[in-house]
């Protein structure tokens, strides 16, 4: 069996989009710095205006639903905080009673919003 694959332990995704994003746009010309985007302040929300569904808050719960355990580029930006669920059921299949089920686990957790708690 041939296992290759990749794995990180470096944690800065949001960050990490935006930095990546400066660094094009700096290589493109444009005048654009990557402290520019300095999530402490707040000036990554700049970034974040441009994605898709600005409007809307970012969730704090994402539901994955057909027994996938993978994000699949689903608001990479957008959901950087927030708590997933994985569940085994089809999305045509899931009921009102799982997603009962799923908001009191989501309930019982603790939000660290990326802090180490110690």
């Amino acid at each position: 069996m041939n296992l290759e694959g990749s794995s990180s332990i470096v944690t800065g995704g949001a960050s990490g989009i935006g930095e990546a994003s400066a660094r094009q746009l700096a290589a493109a010309g444009s005048k654009v710095v990557i402290a520019d985007l300095n999530a402490e302040k707040g000036e990554a929300e700049n970034l974040a205006k441009h994605l898709d569904r600005y409007v809307l808050p970012d969730p704090d719960l994402v539901i994955r639903t057909s027994g996938e355990a993978r994000i699949s580029n689903f608001l990479l930006w957008q959901s950087a905080y927030s708590e997933y669920e994985f569940v085994d059921t089809l999305w045509p299949d899931f009921t009102r009673e799982e997603f009962t089920k799923v908001i009191t686990s989501f309930g019982s957790r603790e939000r660290r919003f990326g802090a180490v708690l110690g």
